[in-house]
């Protein structure tokens, strides 16, 4: 017996990262670049305040990190929160979107990290044989 064919056109997804003009691509750029991934990561042990958050991810600039901090509060990620304190105190956290993504970007995270003999040893083999060119 055949399965009926549907004649419904197939929605496709709201949102595609693979086109020019989607803002999830935008998103994604904020979460999976060097400085939005490690601030991800680091917040993921716990709120922080901007010079700890600063000192956890080794590196980066005040600069970077501001603007860093303002794009995933922008997309939903962080949630900024300062306290009318003298000297004011500004503390970033992971909302539960944010949450949810530093879950995923740990497990990329722990993957690299206990790959990291395999891919030395792949990056030693393709630099010896590019260099004998």
């Amino acid at each position: 017996m055949e399965t009926p064919v549907s004649t419904e056109a197939v929605e496709p997804p709201p949102f595609d990262v693979f086109a020019r003009a989607c803002p999830s691509r935008e998103t994604l750029e904020h979460v999976t670049g060097r400085w939005g991934s490690l601030t991800v990561g680091a917040l993921r042990e716990g709120p922080c305040r901007f010079n700890e958050l600063r000192r956890r991810v080794d590196g980066v600039s005040e600069k970077m990190l501001s603007q860093t901090l303002q794009a995933l509060e922008r997309d939903g990620i962080v949630h900024r929160e300062a306290q009318p304190t003298n000297p004011p105190r500004v503390d970033y956290e992971l909302t539960p979107l944010g949450r949810e993504v530093a879950g995923r970007l740990a497990s990329l995270i722990h993957l690299l990290e206990g790959s990291m003999e395999q891919v030395l040893t792949a990056r030693q083999a393709y630099d010896t044989t590019r260099g004998s060119r």
